[in-house]
C-alpha cells in the first residue's frame, strides 16, 4: 500500500524521557516525508506546547492538539476546527472535580488556568514547557467555553474511579472524555479526538481516504485514530486494549518504534 498520510503521537510515540525525539526516529520521519508521505502530528498537548515538534520535525501539515479540539496551521495561524467544550458541561464537570484529590488545568485561548501550582502541576509544565497562570478561582476563568479541562492525579486508581463516575454521568454525545496517562482525565467536546480530526486533516484537507492513512500512538486517547486509519499502529508498553485494536504493535518509543514501524511499512 502507498500511504500519503503519516499521522503520529508525542509522548510516549515519538518522545519518551528526553527532550527531543531521538535521532533514529528523527532519521525515519525525514525518510518518510522524503518518499513522498506527508507528516502530521496529533496530540493532547496545548497548541503551544507542541508547536515546537511541529517545527522540529519540520511538518508541513496543520497541528492537531488538545485530543484533536484544535486543528491550526502553523504557518498563517489559520484554523480549521475549533471545538470546545461547552460551557454547560465544563462548569459541571469543574465542579465535580473540585471535590476530588486532583490539580485541575483549565485551557482556555491557549493559555493553561490552575488554582495553585501544585507537584503534579509543576511536573506537567517542566514537560509541557508552559507557565501556568495561577488565578484564585477557575470558575471566574470560564467566561468562555474552554477548549480542554484536565484532571491531573496522584493515584491511577483514582483517576479509573473518576473516569468512569464522568462516563456514568455524560453521554458521548455530550463529552469526549478519556485517558493520556495513567494519572490524566481528559474532558473535552464530543466530536473532539483525534481519530476525527485525523479524518478532518484526511479527508476534507487532502482529499485522501482513510486506506492511505497510517496512525501511530500508545494511549487510550489515540485508539480513535489508530481505529480510524488503514494502518493503526499501537506502541509497544501501552495499554493492552489499544494494543488489541491496532493493526500491529511497534516496539516501545525506548526502542525507537516509531523508526522501526516506517522501515516496516513505509518504501523509503
Amino acid at each position: 500500500m502507498d500511504y500519503k498520510l503519516l499521522v503520529v503521537d508525542i509522548d510516549g510515540t515519538i518522545l519518551g524521557d528526553t527532550a527531543n525525539p531521538t535521532p533514529p526516529v528523527v532519521k525515519a520521519l525525514k525518510q518518510a516525508q522524503q518518499a513522498g508521505v506527508k507528516l502530521a502530528i496529533a496530540t493532547g498537548r496545548m497548541y503551544r506546547s507542541a508547536l515546537r515538534f511541529h517545527r522540529f520535525l519540520d511538518s508541513p501539515l496543520p497541528l492537531i492538539s488538545y485530543q484533536g479540539a484544535l486543528i491550526k496551521d502553523p504557518k498563517d495561524n489559520r484554523v480549521y476546527l475549533h471545538e470546545p467544550v461547552p460551557l454547560e458541561y465544563a462548569l459541571e464537570v469543574l465542579s465535580f472535580l473540585a471535590q476530588m484529590d486532583v490539580s485541575l488545568h483549565v485551557y482556555l485561548n491557549d493559555s493553561l488556568y490552575v488554582a495553585s501550582l501544585s507537584p503534579e502541576t509543576v511536573a506537567y509544565a517542566k514537560r509541557s514547557g508552559v507557565d501556568p497562570l495561577v488565578v484564585p478561582d477557575l470558575f471566574q476563568v470560564l467566561t468562555a467555553e474552554p477548549t480542554k479541562i484536565l484532571a491531573v492525579g496522584k493515584n491511577a486508581k483514582l483517576m479509573d474511579e473518576i473516569l468512569a463516575l464522568l462516563k456514568e454521568k455524560y453521554q458521548p454525545e455530550e463529552l469526549y472524555l478519556t485517558r493520556s496517562t495513567d494519572f490524566f482525565v481528559e474532558v473535552a467536546h464530543p466530536s473532539a479526538s483525534k481519530g476525527n480530526a485525523v479524518k478532518f486533516l484526511a479527508e476534507k484537507v487532502l482529499e485522501i481516504t482513510a486506506d492511505e492513512v497510517i496512525c501511530i500512538g500508545d494511549n487510550f486517547n489515540d485508539l480513535e485514530m489508530i481505529e480510524y486509519a488503514g494502518l493503526g499502529i499501537a506502541m509497544q508498553g501501552g495499554p493492552s486494549r489499544v494494543q488489541e485494536q491496532a493493526d500491529w504493535v511497534a516496539p516501545s518509543v525506548e526502542d525507537d518504534g516509531v523508526a522501526i514501524a516506517i522501515q516496516k511499512f513505509i518504501t523509503l
